[in-house]
């Protein structure tokens, strides 16, 4: 790391915001670039480098200059983009859940079958809730063999299950 960059960060660290200006300046080509290789979309790349920039604005005093500065932002951006891609994939999960869901309610409906409140509330559970209370209260296993069954200890599936039945109740209750 150069001298000047050094001397740009320690400024930074102690309130220049001048300094702080220069120096993201500095390594925003590099930045960019490397979003733009690791997302393959360069809106993307360019949204992710200004939450970096405001990032590493808001950190800078936790910079230790154990790794590049250039090092730094990279982590920075890695971090942002790998978190917006959970994010993503949890609000895509969703929705396909919310579509299984309307699409079991519409082939109740079809065939005339009620399609009860009660189901509507479950499919509201998280995974691992809904199957744990389904297992238990509606085929009648124990928390052993629900254990066994989703590889999880016995202690979990009941946490699952009072979890799960204390959002159903709070849910049907608001219902009525």
């Amino acid at each position: 790391m150069s001298e000047g960059t050094l001397e740009l960060i320690r400024q930074a660290q102690q309130g220049d915001l001048s300094a702080l200006a220069g120096l993201l300046r500095e390594h925003y080509n590099f930045l960019f670039k490397y979003l733009i290789k690791a997302t393959m979309d360069p809106s993307l790349a360019e949204e992710l480098a200004q939450d970096t920039v405001v990032r590493a604005m808001e950190k800078i005093g936790s910079y230790n200059g154990t790794s590049a500065f250039s090092s730094w932002l990279i982590t920075i951006a890695t971090r942002l983009y790998i978190d917006r891609k959970r994010r993503w994939k949890r609000e895509a999960d969703w929705l396909r859940q919310e579509r299984g869901t309307a699409a079991i309610r519409w082939r109740f409906e079809s065939r005339n079958m009620e399609w009860s409140e009660v189901l509507d509330a479950l499919s509201r559970l998280p995974l691992p809730q809904r199957i744990s209370v389904l297992l238990k209260h509606y085929y009648g296993y124990s928390y052993e063999e629900i254990g066994s069954i989703m590889e999880v200890p016995p202690g979990t599936v009941k946490s699952r299950v009072s979890a799960g039945l204390q959002q159903l109740r709070k849910e049907l209750k608001e219902d009525e």
